[in-house]
């Protein structure tokens, strides 16, 4: 039996989903009022820092926290407002922004080269301790 790669499956995600430039992404939230939802591990955000006012949407609990019916669900979204996913390298996230348009969340969208495109592009990034000290 042949598995189907990751990359292949990215490549057919991001054909079927909004694929945002750093810029772009930042614009929507300054503009527009969108969240970026960083997906990384944990560890990853305390490694290489987060995206300043991201929230942290744990890859592993996105779609419990998206079920309005999942004992997991997080209220924020509920709210009518575009939510933007990003990971490391944008892998991760157009497979999950893919995930959530499947589910019917109306307005989600994906950074396509990820944390790293972000702060390769001098887009406002924190260390882990300051991100976390901003959400309490």
């Amino acid at each position: 039996m042949a598995v189907k790669s990751v990359w292949q499956m990215v490549d057919e995600a991001k054909t079927e989903i909004s694929n945002l430039s750093p810029a772009e992404a930042k614009r929507r939230v300054d503009e527009e009022g969108a969240v970026i939802l960083d997906i990384r591990d944990v560890r990853e955000l305390q490694r290489l820092g987060a995206i300043v006012g991201a929230m942290h949407a744990p890859r592993g609990m996105l779609e419990f926290w998206i079920d309005p019916q999942s004992p997991y669900y997080n209220e924020v979204f509920g709210e009518d407002r575009e939510f933007i996913l990003s990971c490391a390298s944008g892998g991760r996230s157009a497979l999950s922004t893919k995930t959530l348009q499947d589910m019917g969340l109306p307005k989600v969208s994906h950074i396509a080269t990820g944390f790293k495109g972000w702060s390769e592009d001098g887009m406002p990034v924190s260390d882990y301790d300051t991100f976390r000290a901003a959400r309490d």
